[in-house]
């Protein structure tokens, strides 16, 4: 997982493990493009990140495969070329349906009755 991690998180993870801490700070909001009056709000829910996760090998199985109803939604107004590759795959690949939102990474906080209209359109 440390590969797929964007050069920033991964300098804090690197940082976390040469100070052998379990975890890394939180990123402040501003960072996945939360506006700006929420900020505040969601910097006092945000924890530590554990570090451990990024060092498990991913295991894919297929099983995604089989799951009939598949939705991915693209956060445009945050730039991750991960992301970015992930909706480029799934909106070429019929089983999925694809929305894109003119936000920051935190859709339900910026957009959310445009989340809660998706939610219910997967269902």
């Amino acid at each position: 997982m440390l590969d797929t991690n964007s050069p920033r998180s991964r300098a804090e993870i690197e940082e976390a493990v040469r100070k052998a801490e379990v975890s890394r700070p939180a990123p402040h909001p501003s960072v996945w493009k939360v506006n700006e009056k929420d900020q505040p709000w969601v910097q006092e829910k945000f924890t530590a990140q554990p570090i451990g996760v990024a060092f498990t090998p991913i295991k894919l199985t297929g099983a995604r495969d089989r799951v009939p109803k598949k939705t991915y939604v693209r956060a445009t107004g945050y730039d991750n070329q991960n992301f970015e590759k992930a909706y480029d795959e799934t909106k070429a690949d019929p089983s999925w349906r694809t929305f894109e939102m003119p936000c920051g990474h935190e859709v339900m906080i910026d957009m959310p009755e445009r989340t809660a209209e998706i939610l219910l359109q997967a269902a």
